[in-house]
């Protein structure tokens, strides 16, 4: 059983809504820039959870935050820095926009996201953080914190081992003076105001000095991190949020967040799904650190069946890693592939589960696997101006496409086509040389292309026969193989790899092939 179908399993036996009705799943997202890859397998496991649950017929909703009220803590390497050098400590819904069309800088970043979410099929309620605060939600549970903010000190140095002063108090005030949330110290609270003062100055930010009071209800103030998750829970009513593993760990801020929620708001955590993390190329790094790494970045790689593949296709307690500049998106439609045909064989075990998760939720209805050439051939055959996709695509088959194979084979050429001028490795860009490039041969090298163009000359060959014909050379000649693709890649493509030998060359004009071979007997 898949482990999506476990989880589901699980939640369904073991829990009731708290409200009787439907079960709340939520999920969130800070947006300090463009937002790495690694947030969407959250995405994906909350998405995944509502479908299941919804197709059984249990009432779900899946809620999810576009998170602007926190501060703008650091400026992303590809914005100019003296621009937004000024904003950096306010909350991010009072950052501007990069570019003009959107109402502030969480706003246009969060739109880039959101398109992700829609090209892989899941679209949940969305809402922004300051609004849930200026709509007096969170007031209530703020109230508690601050009276009780000597317990939540305990909470944190029991739990986490984190110490603050007695002073502390666990929100932030936004400055009536600059504007800043990161730059305030609250203090004193007085059961309606707190005091504060503007004087911090991390990361770069700069306070203006100003002190005041200020009733912290309605987006005047906001909860720090691990109250601030305790008190959406319950002021939402959420019955399912899991959360990666750096936070699942003991003493993180899950157990942190698990702990304010049952003894300062009186109320059980959600069901929790510590996920593994999705890595780019072995690296959790940061989407501001370059090119490839955003969550839009590798969902130009797939398309949507095969971007849902990449996100839910391993066990949530296993790590993904994808590397656009290496084989991963050659694999990631390989593996798909493989799914693709067990369909079509009529399986009904795990692979053909996964085969129907990964279909858009509107078009599972109408499942369908059509027969599709490897995306590594597809790779190839864009590359070669002489050769017709459709044609060869055929040829591998051994039957002509159908209109749904044929949608199938240019949707993934667009896609080939974009990671070969994006991120494809040199290993899989090849250039058919149009004249006889400065190649050394050895004598059985040139003994083994002899022996080929006779072959040639003597009529058309399938590449199934062709490739029949260069293993038996390492035998005949005789000549290692790799000595031999060796020798067909040089003097056709200047390099020492390509694809399937036999089956290039079958491709090839058969008068181009037996000139190029006839110039090095």
């Amino acid at each position: 059983m898949l482990w999506a179908d476990k989880i589901a399993n699980e939640i369904r036996d073991t829990r009731t809504p708290r409200d009787g009705k439907r079960f709340l799943i939520r999920d969130e997202k800070t947006l300090s820039g463009r937002v790495h890859i690694g947030s969407m397998r959250g995405v994906a496991v909350h998405g995944l959870m509502a479908e299941i649950l919804a197709d059984e017929g249990i009432a779900t909703e899946y809620r999810y935050e576009l998170n602007d009220f926190d501060p703008f803590d650091s400026i992303p390497s590809y914005l100019d820095q003296e621009k937004y050098k000024e904003h950096l400590g306010k909350p991010l819904y009072a950052v501007p926009s990069p570019e003009t069309g959107f109402a502030n800088y969480a706003e246009y970043f969060g739109d880039e996201f959101v398109s992700v979410h829609q090209k892989a099929g899941w679209t949940p309620n969305y809402y922004r953080a300051i609004d849930l605060y200026r709509s007096g939600k969170m007031d209530s549970f703020m109230k508690i914190a601050l009276e009780r903010a000597s317990d939540v000190r305990r909470i944190l140095k029991d739990i986490s081992g984190s110490e603050k002063d007695a002073s502390w108090l666990p929100v932030s005030v936004v400055c009536e003076q600059c504007g800043k949330i990161m730059t305030t110290r609250a203090h004193d609270y007085d059961g309606e105001t707190v005091g504060y003062t503007c004087d911090k100055n991390p990361d770069g930010a700069v306070s203006c000095g100003h002190t005041g009071r200020v009733a912290p209800w309605r987006g005047a103030a906001k909860l720090f991190w691990k109250v601030e998750w305790a008190a959406k829970w319950v002021a939402q009513g959420v019955d399912i949020e899991g959360g990666g593993k750096d936070h699942s760990t003991k003493g993180g801020s899950r157990d942190v967040a698990n702990h304010i929620c049952r003894e300062l708001f009186s109320a059980e955590p959600p069901f929790d799904i510590p996920y593994e993390f999705f890595l780019v190329g072995g690296k959790k790094m940061s989407s501001s650190k370059g090119r490839g790494s955003s969550a839009r970045d590798i969902a130009d790689l797939f398309p949507p069946q095969v971007l849902r593949l990449a996100l839910i296709g391993k066990d949530i307690r296993e790590q993904i890693d994808v590397d656009p500049s290496g084989e991963s998106v050659p694999r990631m439609f390989d593996w798909y592939d493989e799914l693709a045909e067990a369909a079509r064989q009529g399986a009904a075990d795990d692979h053909a589960r996964l085969f129907a998760l990964c279909e858009l939720p509107t078009e599972r209805a109408e499942l369908a696997a059509p027969w599709q050439m490897r995306f590594r051939e597809v790779a190839f055959i864009v590359q070669m101006p002489h050769l017709a996709l459709a044609t060869e695509a055929a040829r591998v088959k051994g039957s002509a496409l159908t209109e749904d194979e044929l949608r199938a084979l240019d949707e993934r050429a667009q896609y080939a086509k974009f990671w070969l001028a994006t991120y494809a490795p040199e290993d899989f860009k090849y250039v058919l040389q149009e004249e006889l490039p400065e190649v050394e041969l050895s004598d059985v090298q040139k003994k083994a292309l002899a022996t080929l163009a006779q072959v040639m000359r003597g009529g058309e060959r399938t590449g199934e026969e062709l490739h029949a014909f260069l293993h038996s050379l390492k035998t005949d000649i005789p000549i290692k193989p790799t000595e031999l693709f060796q020798a067909i890649y040089r003097i056709f493509l200047a390099r020492d790899s390509g694809p399937k030998a036999g089956w290039f060359l079958a491709g090839l004009p058969r008068d181009f092939v037996i000139k190029r071979l006839s110039e090095v007997e």
